[in-house]
Order: C-alpha cells, then structure tokens, then sequence
C-alpha cells in the first residue's frame, strides 16, 4: 500500500511537470492526446484499479475523443475530450457505477477534493524508517480552522471595503515575500509558469488518486431499474401526505389518495390529448403539405421551434410526474397508460413539426449551428419519449431513464464529434448559394478551418437578398470587396498565428489550412 502510495504520488508529480511543457502557450490539440495516453497509462497500471470490460471501453472512448481533438479540433471535439476523460476517471475509480452522470458527478468530486486525497496519501509515504505522518498529524488539527478563517475573511472584505483594503495589501506583501524568496534561490523562475506547473500538479493529482469515499457508488447501488409497490404504513407517510392530511383529516386514506390522482390524471391527459390533437391538426394541414411562406416567416419559425421544444420537455415531465409510483400498479390504469401512449405518439408528430419547421428554415436561410442543434435536439427528444414509453410500459423507475439517456447522450455525442460542422455548413451553405439568402457575415464568423472552402468561394461572399421573405430584417449589406478584405484579413491572422505554433499545437485541420496556402514552418519553436 505505501509503496502503491510513492508511485501514485511520483506519477502525479511528474504528470504536473508534463501539464506543464505540454500546455504552456500553446493551442488544444497534440498535446491532449499525449495527456490522455499519459493519464489512461498511470491509471492502467494502478493496481487498485480493475481492467473490467467497462474500464476498457470508457478507456477507448475517451482515447478516440482525444484523437478526435487532433483530426477536427473542434469545440465540440473539445468538450467531448473533457466529458469523456471525467466520466473515464468516475468509472475507472467507481465500477459499481452504472450512469454516466453518476460517474460525472464522482469525478468532479474526486478532483474537487484533490488537497484531501493528496494528504491521505501523503500520509502513508515511507522512506525506510522515516514517515511523514506526524506532520500531517498535526495538518489536521489546523486545516479546518483555517478553512474558515479564509471563508469569514472573504465574506467580511465583501462588507467592508477598508477591511478588503486591508486584506489585500497583506495578501500582497505576502506574495512578494515568496516571490522575492523564489527568485533569490531561482534567479530565472517564471513565477507564472510555476503557477500554471502547481495547476497542473493539483489537476493530475486529482484525475490519479481515488476519492475514499464511495457515498455516490454506494447510493447507486441502492437505486433499482424496476419500480416496486410501496405500502407505507401509519409510520411510513411522507412529509406532502402529511400535509394534506392535515386539510382532508380521517377521509383521506392511500387508496382513496391514489384514486383521486387516477382521477385527476385521466382529466389532464384527455384534455392535453384534446389540445395537442389541434394542434397537430394545424400544423398537419398548414405546415406539412403545400405550406407558402408568408408574413415573418424567419419569427415565425424560430418563436414557433422554441415553443414546441419546450412543450416536448414538459410532456415528458408530465409523464415521469404521474406513473412516478403505485399508480403503475393500480387496478385501473390501463385507461391512463393509453392516454398517455396516445400523447406520446402526439408529442412524436409535433417533433415532426418541429423537424419540418426546421427544413424550410434550412431550406431558405442554410445551415447554422443553432438549426443543426434543433435536429440534434428533435431526436434526443424522440429517444427520450421512446425511453419513457418503456418506463410505463415495463415499470421502470427514474434511475433506469438516466443510466439509458446517459448512455445513449455519451454515444451521441462521441459521434456528432466525428464530424467537423463548421466545414460542412460552410460547404453546404456555399453549394446552395443560388437557393437561399447566403450570410456571408456568419460564414466569416466560422473558424479558421473553413479559411481554404471560403477562398475557392471568395466571389460568392456578397450580400443575398432572401428568396422568400422581402420584409427580413438584416444588417445593412456590405459589398462584395468588403467581405473579400474581411477574408483576407482573416488568412493573414491565421498565417500569424500558425508560425508561431509549436508542434504540440499541431493538428490535422490546421496543416490543412496552411497546406492549402503554401504556408511552411518548423514542427519546433
């Protein structure tokens, strides 16, 4: 154990000195695929640390976002990058879990807690006879009063502004002592290069050394996919029955209470089945076949998407609400279950609505991100309402929607990184140029990858009059010369910014870019 303890803790200090070299001023990208390896190899070789099936494959995800980072270098790849290491880190330390949010959640609660892991294990370092548990010993006793000075200081400098005064000229005489002491012994230390070498120390640490405390694997542990039949007796009554027992007195009784919720329910979803039904009607009649733009077409759409998008979530919470519990179980429920059945398959034809309304937006405008976020989010909805048509089927509880949604959002999201959107709407946008109102501001404001698609187009950056809409407000139109100035503006700053890169910056659309304009340096600063 202790000897398990000087090599975690030798890993860590050595995965600060390498944060350190790979991320010092440079870009995202090379260098987080060697981080990654760096981190998914300690974490390997961690004894304690069991090589299952579920380790594996979160080990390869997250090893694919990495190199999806090098071959896009999106945001998106990015983010995905983040996700996947936090969720491969929950895994790898907590294998009991079985939800991608639970594994997120005891991640961040890992790294949150790195200053008490870091001294657990100091605590067990051993070289020969020497120990430095004393030290730490005596830590403890003074680690929490200091903690709450430093809370109460920050709150009472917030009240105070002479106070504040106070405390941050102490603050910053202390700083300059150590700074003055780093420099006599370290003539040439870059103070804010240690810093960002501490950041990283703190960063490894917390990604390497296990948070003790299970409490987040222990709950999921409990947490059943099959919902049971509570019968709660005299003892056993919540804190919402007591209250309305104290309104209804002895003529409220659980059954009388559920049937008064069975009641209700079948109320609510005739009525909401009525509503969306005319709904639907109206859009099946006006929107689906033969619909003409008209009036504020561009509001329309967009007020109309928003609204529809919100109408799905709350559907589906309305759902979770009433087949939460015993109602599943009641004698009478077939009726409700069929109602709600019947509202699922309504909320399935408004999100063909909303996919339909975000066609003509396509249609006419082109590609964006945002109206590629509403495809993405139309089929996370239809996923979420096939997910909760299983849960009242098959009497799954709230848990069991997590672990399948997590699942199912993890996979997702590892896929939509895999491609590079910026480049494929510059590419569609610009191929339909003839069909709908190009905004060459907006292709401008893509990232640089889109710098080489944008120059073969350069004579198509012009302002375009919308082909549906004549009342649009738009920005005031720029000429062709302005945007094509923009364009080059925008290679000359990239030109710029490649030189200067090092190779750990390196990735695969970057040297497209600069292949692409002749631009050649070496892969070393």
């Amino acid at each position: 154990m202790k000897n398990k303890s000087n090599l975690l803790l030798l890993a860590s200090l050595l995965g600060g000195l390498l944060f350190s070299f790979l991320f010092w001023e440079e870009r995202l990208a090379f260098n987080l695929l060697i981080y990654s390896i760096f981190i998914l190899a300690i974490t390997y070789l961690n004894v304690e640390v069991i090589k299952s099936t579920k380790f594996k494959i979160y080990g390869l995800a997250h090893l694919l976002a990495a190199i999806l980072v090098v071959v896009n270098n999106t945001d998106l790849s990015i983010a995905t990058y983040y996700i996947s290491l936090l969720v491969f880190v929950g895994i790898s330390h907590n294998q009991q879990i079985r939800t991608v949010f639970s594994a997120l959640l005891a991640s961040i609660l890992q790294i949150v807690t790195t200053p008490f892991n870091l001294i657990k294990n100091l605590n067990k370092i051993s070289i020969g006879n020497f120990n430095l548990k004393p030290i730490f010993r005596l830590i403890k006793y003074i680690i929490i009063p200091v903690i709450a000075v430093i809370f109460f200081t920050c709150l009472y400098a917030a009240a105070n502004d002479l106070f504040a005064h106070y405390v941050e000229t102490f603050l910053t005489s202390i700083f300059n002592f150590f700074k003055g002491i780093l420099q006599f012994f370290f003539k040439d230390l870059d103070i804010e290069r240690f810093v960002h070498f501490c950041f990283g120390l703190v960063l490894t640490t917390g990604l390497l050394l296990a948070f003790l405390d299970k409490s987040i694997e222990n709950a999921e542990l409990k947490a059943s996919e099959q919902l049971r039949r509570i019968k709660r007796g005299s003892t056993q009554k919540t804190l919402w029955y007591l209250v309305i027992e104290t309104f209804a007195g002895s003529l409220l009784t659980r059954k009388m209470a559920l049937k008064t919720e069975y009641i209700i329910g079948i109320i609510m979803f005739v009525a909401l089945n009525f509503l969306l039904l005319l709904l639907n009607t109206i859009d099946i009649t006006t929107l689906w076949f033969g619909y003409k733009p008209a009036g504020n077409f561009s509001g329309a759409l967009h007020e109309g998407t928003n609204s529809l998008i919100f109408s799905i979530i709350m559907a589906m919470a309305v759902i979770l609400y009433f087949f939460r519990g015993n109602l599943n179980f009641y004698s009478k429920s077939k009726i409700l279950k069929a109602l709600a059945f019947t509202w699922m398959i309504q909320n399935v034809i408004l999100i063909v609505s909303v996919l339909i309304r975000d066609g003509y937006y396509i249609e006419f405008y082109g590609l964006t991100h945002k109206r590629i976020g509403v495809l993405v989010f139309a089929l996370l909805c239809i996923i979420g309402l096939a997910t909760v048509y299983i849960k009242v089927a098959k009497q799954k509880t709230l848990f069991y929607l997590f672990k399948i949604n997590g699942g199912i959002w993890f996979m997702l999201l590892l896929a939509f990184s895999i491609i590079n959107w910026d480049v494929a709407i510059a590419k569609y946008n610009l191929s339909q140029s003839e069909k709908i109102s190009l905004d060459a501001d907006y292709l401008l404001s893509l990232s640089d990858k889109t710098l080489p698609v944008l120059d073969e187009n350069r004579a198509k950056l012009h302002y375009t009059p919308t082909k549906v809409y004549q009342e649009r407000e738009v920005p005031t139109p720029q000429t062709a010369g302005f945007y094509s100035d923009q364009l080059d503006e925008r290679i000359g700053y990239f030109k710029e910014r490649y030189k200067k890169e090092g190779w750990l910056s390196w990735n695969l659309q970057d040297w497209n870019v600069a292949r692409y304009f002749g631009i050649k340096k070496s892969l070393h600063k």
